[in-house]
């Protein structure tokens, strides 16, 4: 399921400049190949989440897992932009839940330190999948522009094993209720933990990964260099290689740094790797700077989860992480439509710059303002 959760951008991003021309539309409108597949998390994440606190993971995660499948694999069919983009949008529909729910699996099934190194193995492997996707869906993209598409049909088997395999054991019993306790004053207590300052960190990383760096770095390689498909999905796997790397070892940073360093230093990775993207020749030369964002990636992503983990409710889990889930995927949709108004008044190079200074700026507030939010504490029945 975790594989799944990353296949709907990763796997296209390397061939919009293919559907661009295939399509006949501007290359500012490839935004939209991600924001109509990000808006759905926006309007049905929080619903999903509170939904399976409520009654169980499985009845919100298998009907997704087909959906995502089905209308991602329509795609392939879809022959005018506007049948792709609504395409899009039901795929997107089906993917919503997806992130909320692998953290929130993560935290039923584990604790304390082992709930750290299981988020760090969980984003490892999605960087596994970040990188492999591109590569797969550049080389299927050189079949034609619609290829990559197929890879969401993958969610099919993957559906059929969660209705046969996934156990959630007496916390969801049939036809019952969450596990959870009484209600209690959530807004409060999520705020003193400090709670929306990391929402907003992991909605700014989004906006800086799918705006300035996933949705133009493409068309700045074939461009500049004259890249095919394959080698712009060469060039984001080195990204999530790095990033797989980093994550692997997040049970190693945590126990070194604080959350707001880590946090702090995966935002001056940033900030280096799109200002270095302006500064090297050639697409081998675009390697290091991929690389150094994935770092960032790879420090950040598994600390923002285990930090958001460990200071929420185990009752309200589900519900917490898909506020984190709807956070990103507004980070996801803003990005690019963004970045896209950037690219089109001051050019692509302004679109890095941008991306660079907003990276430095939330480094900035970052180290300012989270002194007093840890990364170990447990709440709620995991304490």
């Amino acid at each position: 399921m975790t594989l799944i959760s990353v296949l709907g951008v990763a796997s296209v991003a390397p061939a919009f400049p293919e559907i661009i021309r295939a399509l006949g539309v501007h290359q500012e409108d490839a935004a939209w190949l991600i924001s109509a597949f990000t808006i759905p998390g926006l309007l049905f994440t929080p619903v999903t989440g509170f939904l399976s606190d409520r009654y169980g993971r499985r009845k919100i995660l298998i009907p997704c897992l087909f959906l995502f499948g089905i209308a991602g694999g329509a795609c392939f069919l879809a022959r005018d932009f506007r049948t792709l983009i609504f395409l899009r949008f039901l795929q997107g529909v089906g993917s919503a839940p997806l992130n909320a729910l692998n953290v929130a699996l993560i935290g039923d099934f584990f604790k304390g330190n082992d709930r750290s190194a299981a988020m760090g193995y969980n984003t490892s492997v999605i960087g596994v999948g970040t990188a492999i996707y591109p590569a797969l869906g550049g080389l299927l993209a050189m079949a034609g522009w619609n290829y990559p598409f197929l890879l969401a049909l993958v969610a099919l088997p993957v559906g059929f094993w969660a209705y046969l395999g996934l156990n959630e054991g007496d916390r969801f019993p049939p036809g019952g209720q969450s596990a959870g306790g009484a209600p209690r004053p959530l807004l409060r207590e999520l705020a003193r933990k400090g709670v929306p300052v990391l929402l907003f960190a992991s909605m700014m990383t989004f906006v800086i990964q799918y705006g300035g760096f996933l949705t133009f770095l493409p068309f700045y390689l074939e461009s500049g260099y004259g890249a095919t498909p394959l080698t712009i999905g060469l060039v984001s796997a080195a990204m999530s290689i790095s990033s797989a790397v980093t994550s692997y070892r997040a049970g190693w940073f945590s126990a070194r740094f604080s959350s707001r360093s880590l946090m702090a230093i995966a935002f001056i990775l940033y900030c280096s790797a799109l200002l270095f993207i302006l500064h090297v020749s050639g697409c081998s030369g675009m390697i290091v700077p991929a690389m150094l964002f994935g770092i960032g990636q790879g420090i950040n992503i598994p600390n923002l989860l285990t930090t958001l983990t460990n200071n929420t409710p185990e009752e309200n889990r589900a519900m917490v992480m898909s506020l984190n889930s709807m956070s990103l995927r507004l980070g996801q949709t803003l990005g690019p439509p963004l970045f896209g108004m950037v690219f089109a008044s001051r050019g692509i190079e302004a679109v890095f710059t941008t991306g660079a200074v907003m990276a430095g700026g939330m480094a900035v507030v970052i180290f300012g303002t989270m002194r007093k939010i840890g990364g170990t504490s447990e709440v709620g029945h995991d304490a």
